[in-house]
């Protein structure tokens, strides 16, 4: 059997793979946004050690996009099968992004918000949680796409039945 006459045969399980792909773009986004923030928080820690908790908790602000997208590859991947036709896998491929490729921006931009919250936390601590809050504000649209992918995932069933 030659390749292209493999990829014919194999396309859905390639497709649906790439839909994990697609959705683990998000643990990307998450990487670069918690660098962006532990970038900041150590300008501030090794003077103000005690800030230490505070930052931690602004620094895990922009991981979560990331287990969004874990959670979405991995109910792809459960669906894997040798089996799978071209039409379902390019479905596949679909419902990892939203997640994928909207929390891997939302991440990134995250981490930014987060790191400025940083900055608030060095200048005056008491108002540390508007900072968070800002932080948070950006999150909304990760959890928007992973929804979405939730309900594309869940539509999958009825869909291929």
């Amino acid at each position: 059997m030659n390749f292209s006459t493999w990829l014919v045969e194999s396309s859905g399980i390639v497709f649906a793979s790439i839909g994990v792909i697609l959705a683990m773009l998000a643990a990307l986004g998450s990487a670069k946004g918690l660098s962006i923030v532990g970038q900041a928080a150590t300008g501030l820690v090794p003077e103000e050690p005690q800030k230490f908790g505070k930052t931690l908790i602004l620094q895990l602000l922009p991981g979560t996009q990331g287990l969004y997208g874990f959670v979405i590859g991995l109910l792809i991947l459960l669906q894997l099968s040798s089996d799978m036709t071209l039409a379902q896998g390019l479905y596949l491929a679909a419902v990892g992004m939203p997640v994928g490729i909207v929390g891997w921006s939302s991440a990134v931009s995250q981490g930014k918000v987060a790191a400025g919250g940083i900055g608030i936390l060095a200048k005056n601590e008491s108002q540390t949680t508007k900072g968070i809050i800002y932080a948070v504000m950006v999150e909304t649209y990760a959890i928007l796409a992973f929804v979405i992918s939730l309900l594309l995932f869940f539509n999958f069933g009825t869909m291929f039945a």
